[in-house]
């Protein structure tokens, strides 16, 4: 029986490709990834324009050790599906592979993720560094600062992404990635990141209500974001292109 991990896009139930609503038709369960993104919509949208009930995949579903995705999928036409593209998480790479160990037919149905999609800013994509996540519980956490520090030092952009737990409605905002980096700064006394860097503040990319604000941290750290979901860019060493790309966002 095939296991399809299938891209939702970035926006809403409407941007999944057709061969990724073919799939979802003929499949006799659905699970919806609920923990590394959100699309703009509901689950009831989605439910209603699939035509299929979908079950919330819950990260402790998705990665327990007696996995219920995975033993579906050995005698039953299974859709895993996620925001962005499936496999651009490593947690989905996991799930892929154990599925392929237990012997399971997997196809792979791509779409627009944010690591595509930040071109929207004008940043050049190939020119960006190691992307990193800056977790909601980050008090003794340096390790999303340490990949900035490295990829400046290459004259290479850094795109964060921003943890969110959609069941306690808590998310990392542009605002609180800001504060973040400074407050690392500050424990760190280096000269890396500080309220002068030149910042772009990301919601809802692929979203007819996205947001791009670029300006230095502490001009972004007045700006109201809004709704998730929200990424942060520090970039490296500009084209000049590029340079006046920014010029569209800046505030």
């Amino acid at each position: 029986m095939p296991f399809y991990f299938i891209g939702l896009g970035l926006n809403n139930e409407k941007d999944i490709s057709i061969n990724g609503l073919e799939a979802i038709k003929k499949c006799d369960i659905v699970y919806l990834e609920n923990y590394t993104s959100i699309l703009n919509c509901k689950k009831e949208d989605l439910e209603k324009f699939y035509g299929k009930k979908i079950i919330l995949a819950r990260r402790s579903l998705v990665e327990a050790d007696d996995n219920e995705v995975i033993e579906n999928a050995k005698s039953k036409n299974v859709a895993f599906l996620v925001a962005g593209d499936p496999l651009v998480a490593t947690t989905h790479i996991d799930l892929f592979l154990r599925a392929k160990k237990e012997g399971i037919k997997c196809h792979v149905i791509h779409n627009a993720s944010i690591v595509s999609a930040v071109g929207i800013t004008g940043l050049q994509v190939y020119k960006f560094g190691k992307t990193t996540s800056i977790p909601l519980e980050n008090e003794n956490v340096e390790a999303p600062y340490d990949v900035l520090k490295e990829n400046l030092k290459l004259g290479l952009h850094t795109l964060f992404l921003l943890d969110l737990n959609p069941e306690e409605e808590k998310f990392i905002s542009v605002n609180d990635a800001i504060r973040y980096l400074l407050k690392v700064e500050l424990k760190k006394n280096e000269r890396v990141f500080s309220e002068k860097t030149l910042c772009l503040g990301c919601a809802r990319i692929g979203g007819e209500n996205q947001v791009i604000k670029a300006g230095a941290a502490k001009d972004l750290l007045k700006q109201n974001f809004g709704k998730l979901v929200h990424c942060l860019i520090v970039p490296g060493k500009l084209h000049f292109m590029e340079e006046e790309a920014l010029k569209i966002y800046s505030m």
